[in-house]
């Protein structure tokens, strides 16, 4: 939890789901529409893409406005031509393409996305392929070719869609295998749509072939990581370096922390924001949940573990030497990188330095506090500060948003959220806000919202990282040792000794629980 008591008492732990109280949350509804596509080389006129944030910012809906319609028995509900619920069926039904229709592209993502709430994707896209067959008759023999042309571009079209925006759910070998079955039904083997279908399905192995190869790598990390740790327990003093040895630049570290930012940013699949909160659905008579059969992503749930070490990275760094001089040398130091990371729009980082020199171990040397010029370091505490839901953050996320916008260069495309915030927000979204309507309808103004704040997501985390790489760098922020909370106490015990009685018997227990020493 968040906890914010004045100057440098702002303290921080992070857990997957989090954060701050619902009575903090509110929703606010949106919606938006789209226009044409193309499928290979096959140009057809079917609605068309803008961005999904600017097709999500068209208008906006009040939360109970469902609420005077519960009575509307139509499978599918709209108020002011904004679909607003409707039976699964019918939406399942809705998003399926025939010869005279094509579905908005939000309706698409939105779909795609919070469905998995209620059904396992190998089993809409099951249920999508019957429902195709079924309208086109495309199981009938001696079926006239034209017809097929009329479908096929929309039918392929729509699974690149989904191959693109939702690589990872084609992980699961039923799901790789409906594509396939679905694509050749479909097609009816004709040659015309033989390369299309090629190309979607060998763009998606690359896609998954390349989250095969992050996932290897950050595991190895890790690995590197732990391996440090040992050797910096065993042999305290062969692990000299620290991060201003490495680089004294802080605007050339906020650069490299944005790289790592936004690699592991690019991995993470916006269908992992949902199926992390993924609970059984109360019309499911199956036991389980749909995800309980199936291992999840866990990207975004490595991408809490990065803050989480970049936080603990930044008070080891602090707490580790010797010299008063040297600690408040490395916390300037680190106030600079975390400007710089502000500047930059890298908030994810700025906000794990924040909380890195708001733990206890860190906040409580005032010695060497009393040798910082601390000004900086409050402007960006006022920047992050939890009050009123993080207003001043969010106001200034808004502006780098908006910034990136109108941006010509990658530079000023960067916004890196803070990711734990965003999850926070999802989570209460999906907690506060009913999935099911008393008729039995599907929420799906509620839909419109989670689309919404992850499409933003979607656009951030496509921004190519502007600056040059220094792996020198990168390796040491990534494996470098980090003190456990105990260390870290230990270590700021060691520097400047206990206070009072309380500190006294915990740097002894610590003492001789890590250092063997009475």
């Amino acid at each position: 939890m968040f906890a914010y008591e004045g100057k440098r008492s702002f303290s921080f732990s992070i857990s997957y789901v989090m954060l701050l109280s619902a009575s903090d949350f509110g929703c606010w509804w949106v919606a938006g529409r789209c226009n044409s596509t193309k499928v290979g080389g096959l140009q057809e006129r079917m609605p068309q893409t803008p961005t999904l944030v600017a097709m999500f910012d068209s208008s906006s809906f009040h939360r109970n406005l469902y609420q005077s319609k519960e009575e509307s028995c139509s499978e599918l509900y709209y108020q002011d031509n904004n679909l607003l619920s409707g039976s699964l069926e019918a939406l399942i039904q809705h998003l399926v393409p025939n010869v005279d229709y094509y579905p908005d592209r939000t309706y698409i993502f939105t779909f795609l996305l919070s469905s998995r709430l209620f059904i396992h994707p190998s089993e809409l896209m099951a249920r999508v392929c019957h429902v195709c067959m079924e309208q086109q008759r495309l199981n009938e023999p001696g079926l006239d070719k034209s017809q097929v042309r009329k479908i096929a571009p929309k039918i392929l079209q729509l699974l690149t869609e989904w191959t693109e925006t939702f690589p990872y759910d084609f992980r699961d070998e039923r799901m790789m295998r409906n594509l396939k079955d679905t694509a050749h039904r479909i097609t009816n083997g004709d040659e015309m749509y033989r390369k299309n279908v090629q190309q979607i399905i060998q763009n998606l192995i690359r896609k998954l072939a390349s989250l095969t190869q992050y996932e290897e790598l950050i595991t190895k990390i890790n690995a590197q990581s732990t391996d440090r740790m040992t050797v910096l327990k065993t042999k305290p003093q062969s692990i000299q370096r620290d991060i201003i040895t490495v680089c004294s630049d802080p605007y050339t570290v906020a650069q490299q922390l944005t790289h790592i930012e936004l690699e592991r940013l690019s991995y993470i699949g916006p269908e992992e924001f949902v199926q992390a909160f993924v609970q059984k659905d109360p019309l499911d008579n199956n036991e389980q949940n749909c995800y309980s059969d199936r291992k999840k992503p866990r990207n975004l749930e490595a991408y809490v573990e990065w803050f989480n070490r970049l936080s603990y990275l930044v008070a080891t760094e602090i707490c580790m030497p010797v010299k008063k001089k040297h600690r408040a040398r490395m916390i300037e130091f680190f106030i600079d990188v975390a400007r710089e990371c502000f500047n930059i729009g890298n908030f994810n980082s700025l906000m794990a330095i924040i909380s890195g020199m708001n733990m206890s171990p860190v906040s409580r040397l005032k010695k060497t506090w009393a040798k910082v010029k601390t000004a900086k370091f409050d402007i960006l505490e006022h920047q992050m500060d939890p009050s009123s839901n993080f207003y001043n953050y969010r106001t200034a996320l808004r502006g780098a948003a908006q910034r990136s916008l109108t941006a010509h260069s990658n530079r000023e495309k960067i916004v890196i959220p803070f990711c734990s915030l965003l999850i926070k927000d999802i989570y209460f979204l999906n907690e506060g806000c009913t999935s099911r309507l008393p008729n039995g309808h599907v929420n799906f103004e509620k839909f419109w919202e989670l689309a919404k704040q992850v499409s933003e997501f979607m656009t951030w985390k496509q921004v190519e990282c502007p600056f040059e790489k220094d792996r020198k760098i990168l390796h040491y922020v990534l494996t470098a040792p980090i003190f456990s909370e105990d260390a870290l106490y230990l270590a700021s015990y060691e520097s400047e000794g206990p206070e009072n009685h309380i500190e006294k018997d915990r740097w002894k227990t610590l003492r001789s629980a890590l250092l063997g020493r009475a």
